[in-house]
């Protein structure tokens, strides 16, 4: 078992280059809203993370393009968290068009650190029980 959503948004104009293509440079950003919003979905959001004293900075990322994104089209992000989290956590991505076709696939690494030190830390108890339905049978 683990943890998925799916996140929809539509392609602005002002995020394409001259060939009407998404830049790639945006799909960091609807990753990054993807991310945020199916933390959301998790019943834990960066705020309350970062207002308990963690943080999650990025370790690394990655983005593998198949097919291009156009102004309007309506995108799904699929977000999936395959492994238990623990000091680290990696989000996986995949983007599909309205008309299901594959666009890309990426990822994101995190790690958890004190705000104080940043020092790293495993996901504190009370934000792992938020995930552990996901994870635990």
């Amino acid at each position: 078992m683990n943890f998925e959503y799916d996140h929809t948004v539509r392609v602005r104009y002002a995020e394409c280059d001259r060939m009407g293509f998404v830049h790639h440079s945006v799909f960091i950003l609807y990753f990054e809203e993807a991310r945020t919003e199916a933390m959301r979905k998790s019943g834990l959001t960066y705020r309350e993370m970062e207002d308990s004293g963690i943080l999650m900075p990025v370790r690394s990322m990655g983005v593998d393009f198949k097919k291009a994104g156009k102004y309007d089209d309506l995108l799904t992000i699929r977000v999936r968290i395959l492994q238990k989290p623990g000091v680290r956590i990696r989000f996986d991505y995949e983007t599909y068009n309205q008309n299901g076709e594959f666009l890309n696939s990426g990822y994101t690494e995190l790690f958890f650190v004190r705000r104080g030190d940043l020092k790293p830390v495993m996901l504190p108890p009370v934000f792992w029980d938020r995930f552990k339905p996901f994870f635990e049978p």
